[in-house]
């Protein structure tokens, strides 16, 4: 039963990641650009979640730590590279 819900699971974050890059590639905007991607780094977090839990390892997880930090940093770099111009003051 839980292989079952796993790859419902494997399903519905890679549907959620396709969608994510359509907005991506087609949004209006930057900031549509920047929760795409935003977004997308929290379908990777959960899809590395998702294969730990399938694989029974942690190593996964450790994985998925580190993703969250650089996905945080580079949003919020994005997001001053679009306010101010430049990223370092």
């Amino acid at each position: 039963m839980i292989a079952a819900a796993l790859y419902f699971a494997f399903a519905c974050f890679g549907v959620g990641l396709l969608l994510c890059m359509v907005r991506l590639i087609a949004g209006p905007d930057s900031a549509d650009r920047i929760l795409a991607l935003d977004t997308m780094v929290i379908n990777v977090i959960a899809l590395l979640v998702l294969y730990g839990i399938a694989e029974g390892t942690q190593i996964y997880f450790e994985a998925s730590m580190l993703v969250a930090m650089v996905g945080f940093v580079s949003t919020v770099a994005y997001c001053r590279f679009v306010l101010r111009g430049d990223i370092i003051e």
